[in-house]
């Protein structure tokens, strides 16, 4: 009865290796899961700055905002990168320069937190969101 279980078990210990290097016609073999291609990469200083209520509070006044260039989030398919800026407590206090870890995915901000140590925020090089978005004045029409 050993044997015949050993036997079973030597025969079925192959089956995984089977189907990759059957002789079978390829398709009729089992393929690998293909990953999910990447989002092209977002333009982060004017997703910043037209959701800037995304990433700070209403009433911190986020000013000298600048971000880091976007990276590839490992989790998936978006991208994250750092957002510092000059904030103010609710009751006009500075809080001084904080710095938050913002997720993209599909071209929108869908989550934020404050930067840890392991998000490497400290390293990364910052560009001003403020000189890269043109502000439209609204032009009055002339009778």
């Amino acid at each position: 009865m050993a044997a015949l279980l050993a036997g079973a078990a030597f025969m079925l210990s192959g089956c995984g290796l089977a189907d990759s290097h059957a002789v079978w016609p390829e398709m009729l073999k089992v393929k690998a899961s293909e990953p999910a291609p990447l989002e092209t990469p977002p333009d982060i200083k004017r997703l910043v700055a037209g959701k800037l209520d995304s990433v700070f509070t209403a009433g911190s006044r986020p000013s000298h905002v600048r971000v880091s260039a976007p990276l590839h989030d490992p989790r998936g398919t978006g991208w994250t990168a750092c957002v510092r800026a000059e904030l103010t407590s609710v009751i006009g206090k500075p809080l001084g320069t904080q710095t938050y870890r913002v997720f993209i995915s599909e071209g929108a901000i869908f989550d934020r937190r404050q930067a840890e140590a392991d998000d490497n925020c400290v390293t990364e090089t910052y560009e001003p969101v403020e000189s890269t978005v043109a502000v439209e004045t609204p032009r009055s029409a002339k009778p």
